[in-house]
This record gives structure tokens, C-alpha cells and sequence, in this order.
């Protein structure tokens, strides 16, 4: 009676001289090994034992065997289920999987087939399926200002592109005749050549990778189905968006080969720099220059916002350079949102130039009535000069 262990693998598969090794075992995994790990193993182990690397080498040719046998098994959610259930039973004829094995014989290898086809594709860089069809996708760089960027905008823009050949709607045959179906490929864009223990697929030489040909090209495209023209698009730039933003047009890119599917636009956004504003996420900044009599005594100035109102912000009397005031709510438009930032105007005071004789002596006037409580109306600069004194007095010591 055949008895099974904890992991519902029969334990007479491990055991006399003609039992196959356990496939987890096999590959040097463990049972709860993920796809990637599966995969990564059979890499590793189809590239060491492989019949080219071990010519006239019997036991490499039937480690090979093995091993491809395993993968065909684990890669598979269903195969590998019913052998975690099973064991090799569920594959050997009468079993769930019968028909004697996953592989269907030694010059199957299609497990092998995924890892070449992975690490070198179609030996011209298409890979497997042969070569699209599809149009091209296209790159629009649109620069908007800061003010179209908060508020939105609609414009038209020209962009140079493929579109279907009206002569022969696209068909690139002449007077728009079907093609023909590719003689060599069957119309499958591909053919296959067996090189050693390989079935090496390529794309069709013919029609390459169509699956069609054209008796008669269509003068006007020249067979290629579209032709050179500059289309004009419309473009919606939504309030809000940030520099960098990269906005798709679904099927406004170039046409297909021969009526294959249209390619995609993709606009890039720039948002160029402003003369007052500088942006932050969705938060403004604005350096604001204040009169030193305002920054002193205290008052009130307007400023600028960026959705071209103005608002009035109070100073405090004894206002510094790089004090921040905030106005909510008159930043930015938040993408897809009702809600705006905030806009930070920054203090940069500002010292009176072109005095006249009066003016000078009523600032002299000042500074003299401040006496030895310049200190107190100056803490900056007297905190400044404190430390500068300390630094040297302890460089003395």
C-alpha cells in the first residue's frame, strides 16, 4: 500500500532504482518557491546542463531532460497543483495530466523555449510575436505659463504625423484591394527552423511580420498604407497640472502599417518660469518689497496673486527681511480638486535710496535720540556684533 508524507507526495516515488526524482528536489527548491525563484533555478540549471555545453554527454542529456520536464510542471499553476496532490502520478498515462508527460517528448522543450526566447530574443531585438504593425507613439513638448497652469486652458496644437492613405484606405494596395496572405508564414508573421534540439521561431522574411503581402502597392503610399501629414489636435491642459506632467492622447499618434493600430500622443508639460511667482506643489511664494518706514511703524501693502487679484496684507510694525505672511486659499488649483493653496508673501524690506538733505538729517536725528538704546531697536545687529566679540575674545584666550 502506497503511503503518502506530509506534503501529499507519494513516498514510493523516492524510492527503488527507476523512481524520478522529486521535481522541487530536481530544480533545488523549496515546495513554497515562487515563479521567480522557479524560474531562476531552471535558468540556471537548463544553461549548465544543456547538450550543446555537454556534447556526447549522456547524463547531462538526460539532466536536461529532467529538468525541463520539472519546470513544464512547477511553471504551471494547474500542473503544479495536481503534482503537489499527486506526485509524478498525475502526469504518467491514466492520470490526471496522462498523455505521456508534460513535455509531449524530448524536442519539446518549451519551458527551455521561454528562457531563450527571455534572454534573446528574436535575435533582432523584437522578441516573440514578431514585428508590430502599430504605429509609433509621438512626443509633444507644450510650455504653458504659471496663470494658464492655474486656471486651465483649451488650444489647438499641429503635430507632424502618419495618418491612413486615403487612395487606398489604408490598405496599402492599389485602388484599396486586400492583401494577399504572406505565402511563406501563412499569414502567422513568423516561421520556424529547427536547429539542433531547438525550433527556432524568427519573424517572416517576407511580409516581415505582416502576415500579408501587396501585389500591387498603392502609388500614393507606396504600399506602406499611410502617408506623411500634419494633424491638428485639440488639447485640454487641466487647472492645476505641474511641470512635468505627461498627458495621453489615446490613438492620435502615428497610423499602423497597413490599417494595424494607431500609436498614442503623449504631451510633456513646461511650466515656465515667472516674474514674481515661484511655485511649490500647490503653494505660491512672492517676495514683496517693503518701505522701511512701513516695516518700522507698521501698515499695510497689496500684492499680486496668481489668479490676477490683488490682496492686502497687514504689517506688523517692527517688520524684518524674510518674514512670511500667509494668504489661504490664494495659491495654486489642486489638480482635479475645488482647492487651492496657499500663497507665502516674503518681507524684503527696503532701505531708502536718493535721500534728500532734509531726510538725512531727520534719519540722523533718529539715530542720535536712540542713544545707548540702539541696541534695543537693533536686536539683530546687536546680536550679531555680541557674538562676532565673544568669537574674538575667546580666540585671545
Amino acid at each position: 500500500m502506497t503511503s503518502q508524507d506530509a506534503t501529499g507526495v507519494t513516498r514510493n516515488q523516492r524510492t527503488g532504482p527507476m523512481a524520478k526524482q522529486d521535481f522541487y528536489e530536481l530544480l533545488g527548491i523549496e515546495r513554497n518557491a515562487d515563479a521567480a525563484a522557479i524560474k531562476a533555478a531552471y535558468r540556471k540549471l537548463a544553461m549548465q546542463y544543456h547538450p550543446d555545453r555537454n556534447p556526447d554527454d549522456k547524463e547531462a542529456e538526460r539532466k536536461f531532460k529532467d529538468i525541463n520536464e520539472a519546470y513544464e510542471i512547477l511553471k504551471d499553476e494547474q500542473k503544479r497543483s495536481a503534482y503537489d496532490r499527486y506526485g509524478h502520478a498525475a502526469f504518467e498515462q491514466g492520470g490526471p495530466g496522462g498523455g505521456g508527460g508534460p513535455g509531449g517528448g524530448f524536442g519539446g522543450f518549451s519551458g527551455f523555449s521561454d528562457i531563450f526566447d527571455e534572454m534573446f530574443g528574436d535575435f533582432g531585438g523584437r522578441g516573440r510575436g514578431g514585428m508590430s504593425n502599430r504605429g509609433a507613439d509621438l512626443r509633444y513638448n507644450m510650455e504653458v505659463t504659471l496663470e494658464e497652469a492655474f486656471a486651465g486652458k483649451k488650444t489647438t496644437i499641429r503635430v507632424p504625423t502618419s495618418v491612413p492613405c486615403d487612395a487606398c484606405h489604408g490598405s496599402g494596395s492599389e485602388g484599396g484591394k486586400a492583401p494577399d496572405t504572406c505565402p511563406t508564414c501563412g499569414g502567422a508573421g513568423r516561421v520556424r527552423s529547427q536547429q539542433g534540439f531547438f525550433t527556432v521561431e524568427r519573424t517572416c522574411p517576407t511580409c516581415h511580420g505582416v502576415g500579408q503581402t501587396i501585389r500591387n502597392p498603392c502609388r500614393k503610399c507606396g504600399g506602406d498604407g499611410r502617408v506623411r501629414q500634419e494633424k491638428t489636435l485639440s488639447v485640454t491642459v487641466p487647472a492645476g497640472i505641474e511641470d512635468g506632467t505627461r498627458i495621453r492622447l489615446t490613438g492620435e499618434g502615428e497610423a499602423g502599417v497597413r490599417g494595424g493600430p494607431t500609436g498614442d500622443l503623449y504631451i510633456f508639460m513646461t511650466i515656465a518660469p515667472h516674474a514674481l511667482f515661484r511655485r511649490a506643489a500647490a503653494d505660491i511664494y512672492c517676495r514683496v518689497p517693503i518701505a522701511m518706514t512701513t516695516a518700522a511703524l507698521g501698515g499695510s501693502v497689496e500684492v499680486p496673486t496668481v489668479d490676477g487679484t490683488r490682496a492686502r496684507i497687514t504689517i506688523p510694525s517692527g517688520a524684518q527681511t524674510g518674514n512670511q505672511f500667509r494668504l489661504r486659499g490664494k495659491g495654486m488649483s489642486v489638480l482635479r480638486s475645488d482647492a487651492r493653496g496657499d500663497m507665502l508673501v516674503e518681507a524684503v524690506v527696503e532701505t531708502p535710496v536718493n535721500l534728500n538733505k532734509r531726510q538725512k538729517e531727520l534719519l540722523k536725528e533718529f539715530q542720535e535720540s536712540c542713544g545707548k538704546e540702539e541696541t534695543k531697536h537693533n536686536p539683530q545687529s546687536a546680536g550679531f556684533f555680541k557674538k562676532v566679540k565673544d568669537i574674538w575674545e575667546d580666540l585671545k584666550e
